[in-house]
């Protein structure tokens, strides 16, 4: 059986490149199904996040008159955009990690094929959420050109501050879609673990307001730094955090062989409780 299910790191991208083809296939069915049936169809992915943009332009910027700091009237950055931008981090971890526990059992019938590689189901999840994720930075981009905000480009180093994370949310996924098989209350645990991650980490406040043993607490929020690198490397023209972020990606990288790991080692049973 271990032979049949390797645990390496190299037999973990050798399985994403070895079936990209089938991989590619069951993120379009994935991403398209979830509208189908709908008026909108995948228009829905566009309108969702720009109707969200604009509740938050309305709530934050003329009910409450929200600032961010001294970064709101310096920069001309809006508080709708800056809470946003932290928004669509957030909701890449969340899809992902909400998902997970369920994520074998709702493709129960893949288990019964001998052949078929489970693990590239939590591959699939990441990618949809990713492609949702392109779609809502598309939104914050434009909404950024509309409204005069400066775009810098340091942006074009945000797929490299997001790397960590999506390592880390892939350790999590395997691991939590193999615990999800024999724990079915798991994802409501999950649920308030994703909850409680929004607010401990600087999406509608700045971390910068916290006082110090509380900002040490929220760098263990795996999508906290992932928050302050996007809005600095996009929005405020801040150097990119090196020392933090090579840390974020010896955990990151740790937590995906880890999740790897343990979901090779434990998919053996998962025909018997499916």
């Amino acid at each position: 059986m271990n032979n049949r299910h390797p645990a390496t790191p190299h037999a973990m991208f050798r399985s994403l490149l070895r079936h990209r083809e089938l991989l590619w296939e069951l993120v379009k069915r994935d991403f398209i199904g979830r509208y189908k049936g709908s008026v909108l169809g995948v228009v829905w992915s566009l309108f969702n996040p720009l109707l969200m943009l604009v509740i938050y332009t309305f709530v934050f910027s003329v009910a409450f008159k929200a600032r961010w700091g001294g970064q709101g009237d310096d920069s001309k950055v809006t508080f709708a955009i800056v809470l946003f931008s932290g928004i669509i981090v957030h909701t890449l971890f969340a899809e992902c990690i909400n998902r997970s526990p369920s994520l074998i059992a709702s493709h129960a019938n893949y288990v019964k094929k001998v052949v078929f590689p489970l693990e590239i189901l939590s591959w699939m999840a990441l990618l949809s959420a990713m492609l949702h994720f392109l779609v809502s930075f598309s939104v914050l981009l434009a909404f950024c050109l509309i409204d005069g905000v400066s775009i810098h480009a340091g942006a074009l180093l945000i797929p490299v501050a997001l790397f960590p994370l999506v390592m880390m949310i892939m350790g999590l996924s395997w691991m939590l879609a193999s615990l999800g098989v024999y724990l079915r209350d798991l994802s409501q645990v999950v649920g308030v673990f994703v909850t409680v991650c929004m607010f401990l980490a600087p999406i509608f406040y700045p971390i910068e307001s916290l006082p110090d043993s509380y900002r040490g607490l929220l760098a263990w929020n795996p999508i906290t730094l992932p928050v302050i690198q996007l809005r600095n490397l996009m929005l405020w023209d801040k150097p990119f955090q090196w020392n933090d972020w090579f840390m974020s990606l010896v955990i990151g990288l740790v937590v995906c062989q880890v999740g790897f790991w343990w979901f090779q080692k434990s998919r053996r049973g998962f025909a018997d409780v499916v």
